[in-house]
């Protein structure tokens, strides 16, 4: 594997990454690696979102796009990889450690953002966590993606490499889009699942639920063969087997929490009797996260 540059900070699966947090951040000391997964596609690693690159014979298609303070630092890095220009920008999500990247990579470098269509809604119109009621800005109008669409799946092509993005209803959000690159098998899943072996947010407040995030992994394990390159929106590398692994965990939380909503029980009730205590001890990085994660799988059945 190529490495151009060193390794920088870890991010918190967990959090709901916006504008407010961003401020909070000193981009000054991250430094982009770059990892070349083969068939000219390359992952970047930075603070956010994880970053796929697929240079075709005249142009470039990336998914995600970090912070905006980064913009600089991970041009620097692509222009290592190749000097032709960026033609799209795609995000699997609204959150801001995806989309940061949106206005000055639109603005400064003439590439098109391409999410599904409510990725544009949540950024226009601001967003509100469920958890904390933390509310993030609208974003400035260079910062929405110029090109959307709706469901199904669409077919971006530049200079001979195909990217598949396919939306997935209400996973991470109700924007969530995964993207396929055919020729060099890598499969980009955003955040509908992370490779740390931790829960992973579901945004309930913004459309997020479990069962859609189980649709997406589902269909990850459809895609994907044994040599198949998983790029999670956090963590290192996966492969099929870590899809798996995940989506079991997926089914074994819904079924639980599902049957206790079933029940009549309420939220305080569902985190009393602590039914996930058992997956906890492996996918919890503490007990503030296992009572999180309780709340959103709950969410998820209780969201209007």
């Amino acid at each position: 594997m190529k490495r151009v540059a060193v390794a920088a900070l870890a991010v918190s699966a967990f959090a709901f990454v916006g504008a407010a947090s961003a401020q909070e951040r000193d981009f000054s000391k991250v430094e982009i690696k770059t990892i070349d997964l083969g068939h000219n596609t390359w992952r970047l690693e930075g603070l956010g979102g994880n970053i796929t690159v697929a240079v075709g014979t005249d142009g470039i298609i990336m998914v995600d796009g970090q912070f905006a303070p980064l913009h600089d630092k991970i041009l620097a890095a692509i222009r290592a990889i190749s000097p032709l220009p960026i033609k799209y920008l795609i995000n699997t999500h609204f959150h801001g450690d995806h989309t940061g990247g949106n206005g000055p990579f639109q603005t400064h470098d003439g590439v098109i953002v391409v999410a599904q269509d409510n990725v544009r809604v949540r950024l226009a119109a601001g967003t509100t966590n469920g958890l904390s009621g933390a509310k993030t800005p609208p974003a400035a109008p260079e910062a929405l993606p110029k090109q959307t669409y709706t469901g199904g799946s669409i077919t971006l092509e530049v200079g001979g490499r195909k990217a598949i993005l396919t939306h997935v209803n209400n996973a991470h959000t109700d924007g969530d889009t995964w993207v396929y690159f055919p020729d060099a098998n890598v499969l980009c899943t955003g955040d509908t699942m992370n490779n740390n072996h931790r829960y992973q947010t579901i945004d309930f407040a913004n459309g997020g639920d479990i069962r859609g995030a189980i649709r997406a992994t589902e269909a990850f394990l459809k895609v994907a063969n044994d040599d198949t390159k998983v790029m999670t929106g956090h963590g290192p590398l996966a492969k099929k087997s870590d899809v798996a692994e995940y989506n079991a965990m997926l089914k074994t939380a819904r079924e639980r929490i599902q049957k206790l909503v079933r029940e009549g029980k309420s939220e305080d009730e569902v985190i009393a009797l602590r039914p996930l205590k058992d997956l906890d001890e492996k996918w919890a990085a503490d007990d503030k996260a296992a009572i999180a994660y309780l709340k959103m799988v709950y969410g998820s059945f209780k969201r209007s």
